[in-house]
């Protein structure tokens, strides 16, 4: 397996599992950046603000877990793909509404760009707008 497959898995489960920045950050680049067509992240440009928000993302959906469908590494291209749904039901105050109770099931997939064995970039694809309506928070 090679090492930014390795760095790559191990950015992403701390990522997921809401760890934050401070567990992130050993895998990126200080100023590495961050993208997504997703209204909900339009404020979010690097990295250390996307494992924040996940971070955050937790305390309404506390069950908030992963379901890993795919991992990818593109040698020449130095980039790492990983498809994956995340699954919880928002039981927790914290977000836009009080709690639904309402499950979601969401696909997404993050494509990490690696300069030698440090994520410079990240992309998220996500339709947040299935998302928020699975919540019930539009």
């Amino acid at each position: 397996m090679s090492n930014i497959t390795e760095i790559a898995e191990l950015f992403f489960d701390a990522c997921e599992t809401g760890k934050g920045w401070l567990a992130c950050k050993e895998y990126c680049h200080p100023n590495a950046t961050f993208s997504a067509q997703a209204t909900a992240l339009a404020d979010v440009n690097n990295i250390e603000g996307y494992t924040e928000w996940m971070k955050g993302l937790l305390t309404p959906i506390p069950d908030g877990h992963y379901e890993l469908k795919s991992f990818s590494t593109d040698e020449k291209r130095s980039c790492v793909t990983a498809f994956a749904v995340f699954h919880g039901t928002q039981t927790g105050a914290g977000g836009p509404c009080e709690p639904t109770g309402k499950v979601i099931k969401a696909d997404y997939v993050y494509a990490m760009e690696f300069d030698g064995e440090l994520i410079t970039h990240m992309t998220k694809i996500w339709n947040d707008s299935i998302s928020l309506q699975q919540l019930g928070w539009v």
